[in-house]
């Protein structure tokens, strides 16, 4: 029994950690090109849409890959619905009644739009994903859960925001976001563009953890289960990470305290090796900012430290890039050197 106890504990530990290094060998260069043969294929028969972008596909990973690639470059998130829909479920969030109905009525207005315009939201996209893979022969379901993004206010994130994917492949259960991997708004027109990012596919699920929090914790995919208070004091990362980081270490929550001279360890584990020169902080103390290369920084093969010590007091927003890329954000209170 204890040999058994062990094998089954060892087991779920390896499959907690899941993600697409898994698949190092894998090419995924016919299955995206499979996605891309059939782009502007309509809705209308899933089956058929499952069988063409599969078929021709010999892995069950390659073929969940195709009709993921195909979903996120096919389909338009729609902020507007998404918006009506969050500002409808604050409104009727004390009026049980009232709130079924809307959720009623805003489950068919989700999928009409996706079949007509081929627009959705968060759970269109990921009601999409597991129908196609269901088709294909693969066990793919839809994840509910909480989100946090920049724009998002923690204060109010008292309900279900956001919907996402779990998918098994070789007996393992791997995560994925199809409505993240899509696209952005753009910054000025907030019109939704797509704008694929890999980095949703397959993630770690320590990193996926620090934005997203399913309502079933077994969904977070991982032995070591952050609570629902340390995902909402965890920093802000944002889609650029997920294409440098496989983990985001330190520091472990958004807002700091320190004291004057006291230095701020930033501690990840990168997906590639950087160059030093590529690491950078910019840091905005309320009446500017101003951008610094920092001199402490250790960078052995993929595990990165960066040192950095805060000379004056006052409250700072930090900003960490990686290029050109924002990767997260923190604030830092540094009060007085103790006495």
């Amino acid at each position: 029994m204890i040999i058994k106890r062990c094998f089954l504990l060892c087991l779920w530990a390896f499959q907690s950690y899941a993600q697409v290094s898994d698949f190092e060998g894998v090419n995924f260069r016919k299955a995206d090109s499979i996605a891309l043969a059939y782009k502007n294929e309509t809705l209308h028969n899933l089956p058929e849409l499952a069988y063409k972008l599969t078929s021709n596909l010999p892995t069950e990973v390659e073929q969940f890959r195709a009709i993921f690639t195909w979903v996120c470059g096919n389909i338009a998130n729609d902020y507007a619905l998404y918006s009506r829909n969050m500002h409808k479920r604050q409104r009727f969030k004390s009026d049980s009644l009232k709130l079924e109905n809307w959720n009623s009525y805003f489950r068919t207005l989700v999928y009409e739009k996706l079949l007509k315009r081929n627009k959705t939201i968060c759970t269109g996209y990921a009601y999409l994903l597991e129908e196609l893979a269901q088709l294909a022969n693969i066990d793919c379901k839809m994840i509910h859960g909480f989100a946090r993004t920049s724009t998002i206010d923690i204060e109010k994130l008292d309900m279900p925001n956001h919907s996402w994917n779990v998918v098994k492949l070789q007996g393992k259960w791997y995560l994925c976001d199809p409505t993240w991997a899509s696209g952005i708004p753009n910054s000025e027109t907030f019109q939704f563009q797509f704008h694929y990012n890999d980095g949703f596919f397959l993630p770690n699920p320590k990193l996926f953890a620090i934005n997203h929090y399913p309502v079933h914790k077994k969904w977070l995919l991982l032995e070591n289960k952050p609570s629902f208070q340390m995902f909402l004091d965890a920093p802000i990362i944002y889609g650029e990470a997920y294409t440098k980081l496989n983990v985001h270490n330190e520091p472990l929550k958004m807002h700091n305290i320190i004291r004057k001279n006291d230095t701020v360890l930033f501690k990840y584990e990168l997906l590639k090796p950087i160059k030093r020169e590529a690491i950078s902080l910019l840091i905005d103390n309320g009446s500017g900012s101003y951008k610094i290369y920092p001199k402490s920084i250790s960078n052995e093969g993929r595990f990165l430290t960066v040192a950095y010590a805060f000379k004056r007091t006052g409250f700072y927003d930090v900003h960490f890039y990686i290029e050109d890329a924002l990767i997260s954000t923190y604030t830092v209170k540094v009060k007085k050197a103790k006495s």
